[in-house]
């Protein structure tokens, strides 16, 4: 029968130490100064807050999804020239624009030659020089028609116009080709010397 009376007996109640209680009422009398404070000071707090919220989603949505809109600039129907900063210029068709790169492809570029003695005809010219518009693909290292160009070494970039002289030559050049470029037989500079 002492089994029954050990089961009848309250269990001792814990004991709340003092820093609990100090808890207690300081987080009380935080809630209450918060109930104290006058309606306008409450009403500038939530929209505070509310409005420091509202700004961090923008600035996070902006740096994931902003960026320059650059593609929406680009003329698929037209040829595009891009000018890089050592000088160069590539003409074709520009495939997308991004931050880090400009794919180009149907690539063409200025071919420059300077006559070293230019002949009697010419010399009322300072200097005699022809200009000619040059398909990429049969240089010796054997590109591909693609370019990806990194955007820090471009300066910028333009559509063309469908009348320019850049465009007529791509014109022609296309229409004398209409099967792609066909590189000839390497020369005896490009051939490898066996020894």
């Amino acid at each position: 029968m002492e089994f029954m009376n050990r089961s009848a007996q309250p269990a001792p109640r814990p004991t709340q130490s003092s820093t609990a209680s100090a808890s207690t009422g300081s987080s009380a009398k935080s809630s209450r100064s918060w109930q104290g404070s006058p309606l306008w000071l409450r009403v500038f707090w939530v929209v505070l807050l509310f409005g420091a919220t509202i700004l961090a989603v923008s600035i996070v949505a902006l740096l994931y999804f902003g960026g320059t809109k650059e593609q929406s600039y680009l003329d698929k129907s037209k040829n595009q020239a891009v000018f890089l900063s050592n000088g160069q210029v590539y003409f074709g068709k520009i495939q997308a624009v991004n931050k880090q790169f400009i794919n180009l492809t149907g690539i063409y570029y200025l071919n420059v030659s300077q006559q070293v003695q230019p002949d009697q005809k010419s010399a009322s010219s300072s200097q005699a020089s022809s200009v000619s518009l040059v398909k990429l693909g049969c240089e010796l290292h054997g590109p591909v028609d693609q370019m990806v160009i990194n955007r820090d070494q471009v300066t910028f970039w333009e559509n063309l116009k469908s009348d320019g002289q850049v465009s007529d030559a791509i014109k022609k050049w296309r229409d004398q080709n209409p099967n792609g470029q066909k590189c000839a037989a390497a020369t005896d500079s490009t051939k490898s010397t066996n020894p």
